[in-house]
């Protein structure tokens, strides 16, 4: 289920502190890779990362989200459809009918639409709670259904979007080794689900990974990730001073690999990278959730690309 970006705290929105900023973490020199490897490294990594996200659907593509009520409701580019779609797409591009958790669609006469690459002729729409869901595509435009809680939505994008096709690309931080910093993951004493608030509003039902405890300039943090068990690796979504002024406001994204049989894992700030609501208003995000807002400037990583 791909995880969940409105409202961001007045915390984040205010002005940065007139305190000096902390400074970079201090570290053995035996621990820490080569500078220039790190620089190396990171540089591959984000290349990595654009190529994805101005992939032909990625989140630079993103362009519109219906909430669906119960019944039919019509599609596509004419002005007052109930799901509209962007000028590509037929004007009348076919009708969606939902009944309870269960979503259908049904092309116009003579709209050709195709799903996994074969003509689709209309029929239910599996959504993404359990995956991958069906993507119906015409043209440049694809459309699927999304499940948030109790609500269905059309998330709409098109390949040929401005977002994409104009894309600036991300200012990033100077990478440092600094920023590669050993964490200990301490587990729950019994699983736990932690409640992660998103942009929508309402907040998901998460569980927790344990507690990521590493510290930075002599100073103890903590960050819990979340994953379900046989992810390969730690997700986590968390804020920091930085999202005052040059990084993203509703907080960033962390990756990181599963800890060593001693507990033991690398959080590479240096990979902290922008939500998809950063590129989209239509995005659904999930926010920092408590606990994981740091008091400190992670001065690494990808900045500030866009607010929305």
């Amino acid at each position: 289920m791909s995880t969940l970006a409105l409202v961001l705290s007045l915390a984040l929105q205010a002005s940065p502190p007139a305190t000096k900023p902390l400074p970079k973490p201090a570290a053995q020199a035996e621990k820490k890779a080569p500078a220039e490897d790190v620089a190396a490294a990171t540089q591959a990594w984000h290349a990595e990362r654009l190529k994805r996200l101005q992939s032909p659907d990625g989140w630079l593509t993103l362009v519109g989200l219906t909430w669906l009520k119960e019944g039919e409701q019509t599609a596509g580019s004419a002005p007052g459809s109930a799901v509209p779609l962007p000028s590509p797409a037929p004007a009348q591009a076919g009708t969606f009918v939902r009944k309870g958790n269960s979503v259908s669609f049904q092309p116009a006469p003579g709209v050709a639409s195709t799903l996994e690459g074969k003509p689709f002729t209309g029929g239910a729409l599996k959504t993404d709670e359990k995956g991958a869901p069906d993507v119906v595509r015409l043209g440049t435009v694809s459309f699927q259904i999304i499940l948030r809680k109790d609500r269905l939505g059309v998330r709409v994008k098109d390949s040929d979007a401005a977002a994409r096709k104009q894309f600036p690309g991300i200012p990033m931080y100077p990478a440092s080794a600094d920023w590669k910093v050993e964490a200990k993951l301490v587990p729950d004493d019994k699983p736990r689900m932690i409640s992660v608030p998103t942009v929508l509003g309402h907040a998901e039902e998460m569980k927790s990974a344990g507690t990521l405890v590493f510290t930075v300039a002599g100073k103890e943090y903590r960050l819990t990730p979340v994953g379900e068990e046989g992810d390969g690796e730690l997700f986590i979504v968390f804020g920091d001073e930085t999202n005052r002024d040059t990084t993203y406001g509703a907080g960033r994204f962390l990756e990181a690999p599963l800890p060593d049989k001693d507990g033991r894992v690398v959080l590479d700030f240096n990979r902290a990278y922008n939500p998809p609501c950063a590129f989209s208003r239509f995005a659904t995000c999930p926010l920092p959730p408590r606990g994981n807002r740091l008091a400190l400037r992670v001065e690494a990583g990808e900045k500030r690309a866009g607010e929305h």
